[in-house]
């Protein structure tokens, strides 16, 4: 085991702000049901009170390039290539991690509060108390792609029988594809992945293959899953966990990042919170930080109750059909439920009882 190597020469403060060409407009999205109902919400007329035209859509690779200079920028010790090897534990609290890095040394870090911040298949939640799966348990198949025909400045959900493919413009003439299927359909997913994603393409979004004649794939097909899970525990003792290691249902809003950000946000909160009360002592371990999850609560409430509604109601494809059409032939229902998802306007524009009857009535 070996301490913690001294931070190197950051240098200079970079600038973190994107080029124009490094991200591309979104100024909405349309969504299409498994029987042809469609509904197109745009951000700009979702009457959220902000001034609020645009979405960006950003490669992941650029995004977390600039999030992690920004953080390092900041002050944060960084070592990349690294692996959790288990979590240090005095009289059951978290005091901190064995890491592996690149050279294939273990090394101690000792901190007074531990982010389990490592996504859909969280080490740090499985050494919490582990995952509970819920019923949906669906599978993506993601893609990057260019030479997708159609592309606008919209994003586009299309629906199939319990099934559904996102199609999102990025810069450069790329689209980031990302087809979600139930458990029946991933079971066959070994395999190939390229030809699995053109396979199931055929077979659930015959509409929308013609789109993809002379698209190529930009990087490796990726499968990933299974989606509907959450931590039994998201805090501990000297523990927190945040973003999808905290709790993932379905990537159908396409919430996660703004999930993410948001839940860092209110950790920062909560562990701050905590340093003031108890001081800086570096011996003295932080509680379980228990206005956290209330916070998360407030803020996830909403997004909870809103994405169950729509991961569920795919299951009945003519039901879902019938809200996306009436949605739709309602311009604004549909920039309001797009601005729900967007976060741009708060979930109870949708979650009253006026606007859930007039999806279905």
């Amino acid at each position: 085991m070996r301490g913690i190597p001294e931070p190197g020469n950051r240098g200079p403060r970079r600038s973190h702000a994107l080029a124009p060409q490094e991200w591309t407009p979104l100024t909405g999205t349309t969504v299409t049901g498994a029987h042809g109902a469609n509904l197109t919400g745009l951000f700009a007329e979702a009457r959220s009170g902000h001034n609020f035209g645009v979405g960006r859509a950003i490669p992941r690779r650029r995004l977390d390039e600039a999030l992690l200079n920004a953080a390092g920028d900041a002050g944060a010790e960084i070592h990349q290539r690294t692996r959790l090897v288990r979590l240090l534990h005095d009289d059951h609290v978290v005091r901190g991690a064995i890491l592996r890095g690149p050279d294939g040394q273990p090394f101690a870090v000792s901190a007074r509060i531990t982010v389990g911040a490592d996504g859909l298949q969280s080490r740090v939640a499985q050494a919490f108390g582990g995952r509970r799966h819920g019923r949906l348990r669906r599978w993506a198949l993601v893609a990057h792609m260019s030479g997708v025909a159609g592309l606008d400045d919209r994003a586009e959900l299309h629906l199939a029988q319990d099934a559904y493919v996102g199609i999102n413009p990025l810069p450069g003439g790329l689209a980031n594809i990302a087809m979600v299927m139930g458990p029946s359909r991933a079971a066959h997913l070994a395999g190939g992945l390229e030809s699995r994603f053109h396979d199931t393409l055929r077979d659930l979004f015959p509409r929308v293959q013609s789109r993809f004649g002379a698209a190529t794939f930009e990087g490796p097909v990726r499968a990933v899953g299974p989606f509907d899970v959450r931590s039994r525990r998201p805090i501990v003792p000297g523990g927190i966990l945040v973003g999808d290691a905290a709790d993932f249902f379905d990537p159908f809003t396409g919430e996660g990042i703004h999930a993410a950000l948001t839940g860092a946000r209110l950790a920062t909160g909560s562990i701050l919170a905590a340093v003031r009360h108890q001081g800086l002592d570096q011996e003295r371990p932080l509680p379980a930080l228990t206005d956290y999850l209330r916070a998360r609560r407030r803020a996830f409430w909403g997004k909870w109750v809103i994405e169950r509604m729509i991961g569920y109601g795919m299951q009945a494809p003519a039901l879902f059909d019938r809200a996306v059409g009436r949605i739709g032939r309602r311009p604004a229902m549909a920039h309001t439920m797009i601005g729900v998802t967007g976060h741009l306007v708060p979930p109870t524009r949708v979650l009253n009882p006026l606007f859930l009857a007039r999806t279905v009535l």
